[in-house]
């Protein structure tokens, strides 16, 4: 199944929806820094994404450094930021409360 790339108009209903999200308008990507307590807290964190990932198979962008998670979703196949990314962001967001 194709997945399409947001429109203008609905990438900026996203954007207004995802508060702590960056847009990385370059990559047409969105972007947000996780920083926990330690290493064990966001490597916890990155299996609980892991998870919700494989589940909506769609899979992030990401690094981590012992306390802190850079995550950065975008949509390959589309070429650029699609619901999926909204969907994982969303979810991710959920997680952290």
């Amino acid at each position: 199944m194709t997945v399409e790339p947001l429109s203008d108009e609905d990438r900026a209903e996203a954007l207004d929806t995802l508060d702590e999200w960056d847009y990385d308008e370059a990559r047409d990507a969105i972007t947000r820094t996780f920083t926990f307590g330690d290493f064990s807290e966001a490597f916890g964190f990155m299996a609980r994404v892991a998870l919700l990932a494989e589940k909506a198979d769609h899979h992030p962008e990401w690094s981590n450094v012992w306390n802190r998670v850079d995550i950065a979703l975008t949509t390959h196949d589309a070429g650029g930021l699609s619901h999926k990314d909204v969907a994982l962001a969303e979810a991710i967001d959920a997680i952290v409360g």
